[in-house]
């Protein structure tokens, strides 16, 4: 059984099937106050959020740019931070276990690992031993450790996906994670097949939260998307702006200012 201490346990303990933890994703100090104040638990980190936010498609961050940005989101904000950090910017198990234990000193309750190298999908025993060093070096850092099974997001197969969650969480993984699920079947599928905490990463066509919940989910994420929100409301703005030279867009702020400038 995983020891943990401090965020990170309380973290874990937030992990409850059928109660679900919404864990909202920030992609900046800002956004991460915004969602503390209106009362989430914890949050994430969204690697193609935080990608957005320096003006470059998701995957072109480096590990360096992405600690710094974990430590300054576990700084901004009291409750649980957890790092999306991708495949831990390095192949080798290794190279793996010391992006984890550099994570470990930035204040976060917890990191993730996924099985996708940026170009293919990891050879499975490879992608094992990934998990296997990153979990060893989590817990010695009192991090919760979610390992993510990539399959569905790059054309790949459910069950092979499965096999795969498996294999992380007898390697110690102390959450699972199959970006890519949209059914209820499929979902149920994951959930049925493994022992550990589930994330579900919920978009459109997703069965409702609390269809989620019944089912034993223990945690709900939604990646990059409320960045895309964000930025989806600035372009209707400056759009609305550009062609029309009108300012509707402005009329009802008035909610969100408070919002704002109580988190900051």
């Amino acid at each position: 059984m995983t020891l943990l201490s401090g965020k990170a346990a309380d973290f874990l303990a937030l992990h409850v099937p059928g109660t679900p933890l919404l864990q909202p994703n920030a992609f900046d100090a800002g956004s991460a106050k915004i969602l503390e104040t209106l009362g989430f638990g914890a949050i994430a980190t969204t690697s193609s959020g935080f990608a957005a936010t320096l003006g470059r498609p998701d995957g072109h961050v480096t590990r360096d740019e992405a600690i710094a940005h974990c430590r300054a989101l576990s700084a901004a904000v009291d409750i649980p931070v957890a790092a999306d950090s991708e495949n831990g910017y390095a192949d080798a198990p290794a190279d793996v276990a010391e992006t984890v234990r550099m994570l470990g000193a930035t204040g976060l309750a917890g990191c993730s690992i996924e099985d996708w190298s940026g170009t293919e999908i990891y050879d499975f025993g490879l992608a094992a031993d990934r998990v296997a060093a990153a979990a060893e070096a989590a817990h010695t850092s009192s991090l919760v450790l979610t390992a993510r099974a990539e399959n569905l997001l790059r054309g790949g197969d459910l069950g092979d996906a499965i096999k795969r969650l498996q294999a992380y969480q007898d390697a110690g993984a102390d959450v699972l994670f199959m970006p890519g699920l949209r059914t209820a079947e499929d979902i149920r599928a994951v959930l049925s097949s493994v022992d550990k905490p589930v994330n579900v990463l919920v978009v459109p066509g997703c069965p409702p939260i609390s269809e989620l919940a019944d089912m034993g989910t223990a945690r709900i994420s939604v990646g990059g998307s409320f960045a895309w929100v964000a930025y989806a409301a600035m372009i209707e703005a400056a759009t609305e702006l550009r062609e029309s030279g009108t300012y509707r867009y402005a009329a009802n702020l008035s909610s969100a200012r408070e919002t704002i400038a109580r988190a900051l």
